[in-house]
């Protein structure tokens, strides 16, 4: 097997200052791609902030003979996503990877959450992905060449006690993907998503140590280069933790048809309740006509019967 090269390639990674993201920005500079290191140094509940960080990545890229630069601008400012593009088109003249990392963390029960606890994650993991892709989209578009991650969770994808804003906002990455894989697909753009599990200053407190020890983020990126090399797929979202890897998937049942007219009644569903939810054949759909070709198969099967 060929090694995996990004000659020529230029990548921003935001978030890039520490854990998951620095590990990005190194294996990509490694393998020759050069590399704008995004870090607005903040805390982790997202206050404060300086471009230290992102500094001292910067060195140890150029230290192993790599091209990189820094950026501190916040992933939800506007402004500031558009210094980032602007700055990384002056230094290397193009973009042709886009991590999405940047996140913080305000975790609480749900009824103590305020609204600042839940606008200000939203804005990080949901917008703070969808602003620069979408600054750099149309750069990508002319250059007919793009790849693209964002960070999903496994909170976004299964739930977890006390994450309702951080859950929101990282299932949300995953609906944006869903489209831009669409929207891309003419032009070269692939986007995947990619759900870590790592010990990072974000689950330090949350897992033992023992555990902590198998999850160091450098064995998350493996997997994130493979979903922005030259054949990466696309809309695909990729579980990574620990050197083990597998593929998560937003599945659809069969379903049953239940009826019209006076025929469709609540007591109705309910009989056809246990063919409704049998999850004996399930299909992941790969875009929302599928999704209403799905229900509409189930009425020519009625038709067909009558």
């Amino acid at each position: 097997m060929s090694d995996i090269r990004f000659d020529n390639r230029v990548a921003i990674v935001t978030g890039a200052g520490g854990g998951l993201g620095r590990e990005h920005a190194l294996e990509l500079a490694r393998r020759s791609a050069k590399v704008v290191v995004n870090d607005l140094g903040g805390s982790m509940d997202g206050s404060g902030g300086n471009s230290e960080a992102a500094e001292k990545v910067v060195a140890e890229i150029k230290a192993m003979g790599g091209e990189a630069i820094a950026n501190g601008s916040s992933v939800t400012d506007d402004k500031g996503v558009q210094k980032m593009i602007d700055d990384t088109m002056e230094a290397f003249g193009r973009i042709d990877i886009i991590i999405a990392n940047a996140g913080i963390l305000r975790d609480k029960s749900f009824s103590k959450m305020t609204n600042e606890d839940i606008n200000l994650v939203i804005d990080v993991h949901l917008l703070g992905s969808f602003k620069p892709i979408h600054a750099a989209w149309n750069i990508m578009k002319d250059q007919n060449y793009g790849r693209i991650v964002v960070t999903t969770s496994s909170t976004g994808l299964y739930g977890n006690f006390g994450q309702a804003n951080y859950g929101a906002g990282k299932l949300g990455v995953v609906g944006m993907m869903n489209t831009l894989k669409i929207e891309g697909a003419k032009n070269n753009i692939k986007i995947n998503t990619v759900c870590p599990i790592a010990a990072t200053r974000m689950t330090e407190g949350l897992m033992p140590q023992q555990m902590l020890d198998n999850l160091k983020p450098e064995y998350v990126t493996p997997g994130v280069i493979n979903l922005v090399k030259e054949d990466a797929p696309t809309g695909m979202i990729l579980s990574a933790g620990a050197g083990a890897f597998s593929m998560a998937q937003i599945v659809e049942t069969n379903g049953a048809f239940v009826g019209q007219g006076d025929a469709l009644t609540a007591e109705a569903v309910a009989d056809k309740w246990e063919q409704i939810t049998d999850t004996s054949v399930q299909t992941a759909f790969d875009s929302g006509a599928g999704h209403g070709g799905n229900i509409f198969a189930r009425l020519q099967e009625a038709a067909a019967k009558s």
